[in-house]
């Protein structure tokens, strides 16, 4: 197969697979009142809170479309926006208390689809597939 035909095939492939995450995303966001979306900004800032264009690079959207959820967050009262003491203008997005606690009562049903995926693929495989989206996630950012 030829390079041309490899990204091809490898972007028809990225392209499924994005729209059947997104599909069983919005199943496991929907029970608690979030859209995948939500969930994704949401899950972005668990760690620590980030401006809303760092949150956009991180995860490969625009940032209007993250300031948007972000602000649909904050009215949730899933999220809040706290000064930024590296940037006056640029205020972080932080997790509420009440926005863990919807990411936690996704969690089962997130463990139950890993385990199903895993028993499908074996976790080796699994493993695997992550590891090489990893490295095309990389390789693309580097062009």
């Amino acid at each position: 197969m030829t390079p041309a035909e490899l990204l091809s095939r490898t972007a028809l492939s990225v392209f499924r697979v994005h729209g059947q995450m997104l599909e069983v995303s919005e199943e496991l966001a929907r029970p608690v009142g979030l859209t995948a979306a939500r969930w994704q900004v949401l899950g972005a800032v668990l760690p620590e809170p980030l401006p809303v264009s760092g949150i956009a690079r991180a995860m490969g959207l625009t940032r209007q479309g993250v300031q948007r959820t972000a602000d649909l967050l904050v009215e949730q009262g899933l999220a809040e926006y706290r000064p930024n003491p590296a940037h006056q203008r640029a205020k972080l997005l932080a997790v509420t208390e009440d926005g863990r606690a919807a990411v936690r009562r996704i969690s089962p049903a997130h463990r139950d689809l890993a385990q199903r995926l895993a028993d499908k693929l074996g976790v080796e495989e699994f493993a695997q597939v992550a590891a090489s989206l990893a490295k095309l996630v990389e390789a693309l950012d580097g062009l």
